[in-house]
């Protein structure tokens, strides 16, 4: 069968995007997403994304990482599909849903976009984990999909990848896992970050939801005040909005959560399954 597809780009986070919304499609998603998204001998991404039609929204969007699991939620994901929908349809403002509810996606400038992400659904600060043998200071927040964050002053030097993994799955977090995002602060609203992401098990060159966790919880730490701008491992600059209030619980301080930052469409071709 012959699959008409887009290669899409977020802060240098890269997915295949099927858009499905006529149905044409009946593949096993899962399959399909681990068949497209290996490099090297395939067209590669960091995940799938797949356009579905929806009774009350623009469309639905589906999200499968490379090893076939769908997920409920990806933010760079979510504002590449914006965008798409939003150049394709001449549309400034997109709406649709995800397994995390819905979201509104906004064309802010050329090339950029911004994801209304709503507000958090759990998190804890300054936790005490067993990592690969060593007691380690962490936070944990969900964003769409669960992040566990750990400040830094090396960055640059950290193992992300073993680091992350043991992280990842760690028994703390079972039997899910965890995404795991580690932080320096470089200033005032500004902070640096590296992403391991669960799915794809190893690092990525930028995680929304990582890029919107570590800001929160830096600066329910004290750490920063929004907007945070944050530096992926890429090297692109997102912009994280919120409004943070001072009510005691943590998920009731943060509201209006949006994410900002570049999309992009690579380019579009056909393949052959």
């Amino acid at each position: 069968m012959i699959y008409k597809f887009s290669k899409v780009e977020g802060a240098g986070n890269d997915f295949v995007l099927l858009d499905n919304i006529k149905g044409n499609y009946k593949q096993d998603l899962s399959k399909f997403a681990e068949t497209v998204c290996k490099r090297k001998i395939s067209i590669g991404a960091d995940g799938l994304l797949v356009l579905e039609n929806s009774e009350t929204e623009d469309f639905k969007m589906r999200i499968f990482n490379p090893d076939g699991s769908e997920v409920d939620m990806c933010g760079n994901g979510a504002r590449c599909v914006g965008y798409y929908y939003a150049q394709k349809e001449d549309k400034k403002e997109v709406r649709f849903e995800t397994l995390s509810g819905i979201m509104k996606a906004e064309v802010t400038g050329k090339d950029m976009i911004g994801l209304n992400m709503g507000s958090p659904s759990e998190a804890k600060l300054d936790m005490l984990v067993n990592i690969n043998g060593q007691q380690m200071s962490c936070s944990y927040i969900n964003t769409g999909v669960p992040h566990v964050i750990v400040e830094t002053k090396k960055l640059d030097s950290i193992d992300v990848n073993k680091l992350g993994r043991g992280i990842r799955y760690n028994k703390e977090f079972a039997p899910e896992g965890t995404n795991a995002d580690f932080v320096e602060v470089t200033g005032k609203s500004a902070v640096k970050i590296r992403t391991y992401e669960r799915g794809v098990e190893a690092e990525t060159l930028a995680c929304g939801t990582g890029v919107v966790a570590s800001a929160i919880i830096q600066s329910l730490r004290g750490k920063v005040t929004p907007p945070v701008k944050v530096t992926t491992r890429g090297g692109d600059i997102m912009k994280v909005h919120f409004s943070q209030s001072n009510k005691d619980d943590l998920i009731s301080k943060i509201n209006n959560v949006i994410l900002e930052g570049p999309a992009k469409l690579v380019f579009s071709g056909e393949l052959v399954v």
